[in-house]
């Protein structure tokens, strides 16, 4: 599985859990995460770690992934119920995709430069698959 898969996903988990985690239950699982007004910052047992950061619609994430030794960050643009983003890892692998809502479900699509392309869907009862 590459970074897409692995990487995107716990993101669009990370989307799923903001968005319904209370800040005792976040703490609870094994990723910690501290926030300020605007910023996020996440990291778990293993040392893989990343940070929102939100300014309107748009969000810039960062992070490093240690199984790949790798940076990576990407940028998200929310527009009603859809969110486009982009991202680039120091590998020099990129990608691009977007998000749909749909009630309590979100549909992604994203396709990277090696050639793959993915589809999670994450809801509120059932988590990401």
């Amino acid at each position: 599985m590459n970074y897409v898969s692995k990487g995107f996903m716990g993101l669009a988990l990370l989307m799923t859990v903001q968005a319904q985690a209370t800040p005792t239950q976040m703490q609870a699982q094994t990723t910690r995460c501290t926030q300020s007004a605007n910023v996020l910052a996440c990291s778990d047992a293993l040392g893989n770690r990343y940070s929102v950061a939100t300014a309107g619609s748009t969000s810039y994430v960062r992070g490093f992934e240690v199984e790949g030794d790798r940076l990576w960050a990407q940028t998200s643009s929310r527009y009603g119920m859809l969110t486009f983003f982009s991202g680039l890892a120091s590998n020099g692998e990129t990608w691009i995709g977007y998000s749909q809502r749909v009630g309590w479900t979100t549909i992604t699509r994203v396709s990277s430069s090696d050639g793959k392309r993915n589809t999670f869907t994450c809801n509120r009862m059932g988590g990401c698959h």
